[in-house]
């Protein structure tokens, strides 16, 4: 079975989801973000402060083209979509599955987060500004989209899973 990719803006689930979709489908999970780290040594807010978003977005392709593409779950970066060679390589290696949620959701979710360089400042405006310059990204990637506002991981799991079949 090809590798799932799990794409969408920071907040929107990818971390939980696939966690639990994990032990759902009996498949090893990796986050992209994490690999990034464990490589450099160095956290996702310490690249971006040291090499910025550019040098932090190369890390970032360089990592996902060294993911395993089959029998895996991979959680991504939210801006994993801006490279379109980043959104090519998934498509053509796996299942790329769009977690979607709504402004408010994700704000609620990101509430106290202190980890997403992206976001120091005015939270409200910036999420709503990003995530309308991502969205048109993350649907050319998607092959499946799940909305995840005001849903249980149980249920997204179970959605997640019934489209899966047809992709």
């Amino acid at each position: 079975m090809k590798s799932i990719y799990l794409i969408g803006f920071m907040g929107s689930g990818k971390t939980t989801i696939g966690k639990a979709l994990s032990l759902s489908l009996n498949l090893p999970v990796m986050d992209s973000d994490e690999e990034v780290s464990r490589l450099t040594g160095k956290t996702i807010v310490e690249i971006f402060e040291g090499e910025g978003e550019v040098g932090f977005r190369t890390l970032e392709t360089k990592c996902l083209r060294n993911l395993p593409v089959e029998n895996f779950i991979i959680t991504t970066g939210g801006g994993i979509v801006l490279k379109e060679e980043n959104r090519q390589w998934m498509r053509e290696n796996g299942k790329v599955v769009l977690l979607d949620a709504s402004p408010e959701e994700i704000l609620k979710r990101l509430e106290g987060d202190k980890t997403r360089p992206l976001l120091i400042g005015e939270k409200e405006t910036k999420v709503v500004k990003i995530l309308s310059e991502r969205m048109p990204l993350y649907l050319d990637a998607a092959d499946v989209i799940i909305d995840t506002t005001d849903k249980s991981v149980e249920t997204i799991v179970e959605e997640l899973m019934n489209r899966l079949k047809f992709v």
